[in-house]
C-alpha cells in the first residue's frame, strides 16, 4: 500500500499562530522514518501553503474566511491526487483539513463520509458562536447547515460534502458541546460515539463508529484535543485536562479504523508545538503509535 504523507501548515481557521507548525514539528519527530517501518510504500508530498491566522476585525465571527477557502481547495487537489495512488495521511493545521479531505474522497469516490475523533462537535455557526474560529465551524459546513458560509461549505462545489448519515463522531465529551450544537445532532439524528465509550473500550468504541456509518470508502479526522491534556499536552485546546484518552488507549482505536479496508484517509488537525514543549516525549509518543496505526493495514 502506499501513503501519501501530505503537510497543511495552515492556522488561518483556528484560534491563534501554532498549529501551522505541526507538519514540521511531526517530520523532525521522525514520522516518516515511523512510518515506513510499517513496511508500507511512503510518499512525502511536502508541504501546502503557509497560511497563519491573523486577528480579522472585519469578518470577527468568520475570521479568515477567503484565506480558510483557499487552503480548502488546495487541499482538495492535493488529497485527490494521493488518493489516486492509496491513502493519504494529512498533517494539519487547523481542523479545517477534514473540508478538503472529504472534498477529494467526494471527488474520487462519489460520495465523502468520516469518522470524526473529537471531543467537540464543531458544529457551530457564525450565527451560533461569537468565537469565529472556523476550527470550531467546521462539520456544520461539510453538512451545509443553515447559517453557515456558503462560500465556504461549496469552496469545492460540492455542498454539501457530507450528509448526516456520512458523520459519526468518536469521542465526544457532551459537556462540551453547545446548545446549538445539541440542537442539530437532534434534528439531524447525527450518531456519537462517547469520550467515555472511547476510554473505557477504544477498539469496541472505534468499530461501534465504523458500524454506525454509512458503508463505502470513508476518512477519519483526528483532533488531537480528544486526548488527555495531561497526558499529551500537545492541543490548541488546553481544557481537555484529566478527560479523554491517552495517546496508548486511543492507538488502538485508530488502528481498527485503519484497518477496515474502505479507510481512505487520516488526517490530524490542531497540534501545537510550543503545547508540547512542556512534555517533550508526547510528539515522539504520537508519533510511535501513528506508525503502529498505519502498521496496522
Amino acid at each position: 500500500m502506499q501513503v501519501t504523507v501530505i503537510g497543511v501548515p495552515d492556522s488561518a481557521g483556528a484560534y491563534g499562530v501554532g498549529v501551522e507548525r505541526a507538519p514540521t514539528a511531526l517530520r523532525e519527530a521522525g514520522l516518516l522514518e515511523a512510518l515506513r517501518e510499517s513496511g508500507h510504500e511512503v510518499v512525502d508530498a511536502g508541504d501546502l501553503t503557509e497560511r497563519t491566522w491573523s486577528p480579522d476585525r472585519e469578518r470577527p465571527f468568520v475570521q479568515n474566511l477567503d484565506t480558510e477557502i483557499e487552503a480548502v481547495r488546495e487541499l482538495a487537489a492535493a488529497a485527490a491526487s494521493g488518493l489516486e495512488n492509496g491513502r493519504i495521511l494529512v498533517l494539519g493545521g487547523s481542523c479545517g483539513v477534514a473540508l478538503g479531505v472529504c472534498a477529494a474522497l467526494a471527488e474520487k469516490e462519489d460520495r465523502a463520509r468520516l469518522v470524526y475523533v473529537d471531543r467537540h462537535l464543531d458544529l457551530n455557526t457564525p450565527h451560533t458562536t461569537r468565537e469565529g474560529s472556523l476550527s470550531w465551524m467546521g462539520m456544520a459546513h461539510a453538512l451545509a447547515l443553515d447559517g453557515t458560509e456558503g462560500s465556504l461549505a461549496n469552496a469545492t462545489g460540492q455542498a454539501p460534502l457530507l450528509r448526516p448519515t456520512d458523520l459519526v463522531y468518536l469521542g465526544h465529551e457532551p459537556m462540551q458541546s453547545t446548545g446549538g450544537e445539541r440542537s442539530a445532532v437532534t434534528e439531524l439524528g447525527l450518531r456519537i460515539v462517547t469520550q467515555d465509550e472511547l476510554v473505557g473500550h477504544p477498539t469496541e468504541a472505534a468499530r461501534s463508529a465504523r458500524t454506525a456509518l454509512s458503508a463505502g470508502p470513508f476518512a477519519v479526522h483526528l483532533d488531537v484535543d480528544v486526548l488527555d491534556f495531561l497526558d499529551a499536552p500537545i492541543a490548541e485546546n488546553v481544557n481537555g485536562r484529566n478527560s479523554g484518552p491517552t495517546i496508548a488507549q486511543l492507538g488502538p482505536a485508530l488502528a481498527a479504523l485503519w484497518s477496515d479496508p474502505d479507510c481512505r484517509a487520516l488526517s490530524i488537525g490542531q497540534l501545537d508545538p510550543a503545547h508540547a514543549r512542556a512534555d517533550p516525549t508526547a510528539i515522539p509518543r504520537l508519533v510511535a503509535m501513528l506508525g503502529g496505526v498505519i502498521a496496522a493495514a
